[in-house]
């Protein structure tokens, strides 16, 4: 799966435990009717696919949907949804793309060099 948006915020790796777990956070808001605030998980190696992205960059994101299973100390089932990166890539503006894939317009002048319209009048 993926998921595209602007970065709103990235944090910092955090390492957990003996085991030395790395986990990086980064927040994206998506660019759609009703924009959404994503938070996404990179963890162990890939942490360090965040370090070149800023705050504001467009990137589209690989990521997986992770689930769990807890039992609390009171025997309640409770149940914790997280979204994980395994990706990460700069998208870059429509803008410039269309202009470098497209030559300019030039409406006015279009039928100046057309052989069909070379009617005196």
């Amino acid at each position: 799966m993926e998921v595209a948006g602007k970065i709103k915020w990235i944090d910092e790796v955090k390492t957990y435990g003996e085991s030395g777990f790395r986990k990086r956070q980064v927040v994206i808001t998506t660019q759609e009717q009703y924009p959404q605030s994503l938070l996404i998980e990179f963890i162990q190696d890939k942490c360090n696919l965040l370090d070149n992205f800023q705050l504001g960059q467009s990137v589209k994101i690989g990521i997986n949907l992770r689930g769990r299973e807890w039992l609390n100390p009171e025997g309640e089932t409770k149940y914790f949804n997280s979204i994980q990166g395994w990706r990460i890539d700069e998208i870059q503006s429509e803008d410039s793309s269309q202009e470098d894939s497209f030559p300019p317009l030039d409406i006015e002048n279009e039928n100046e060099n057309d052989p069909e319209d070379d009617l005196p009048f």
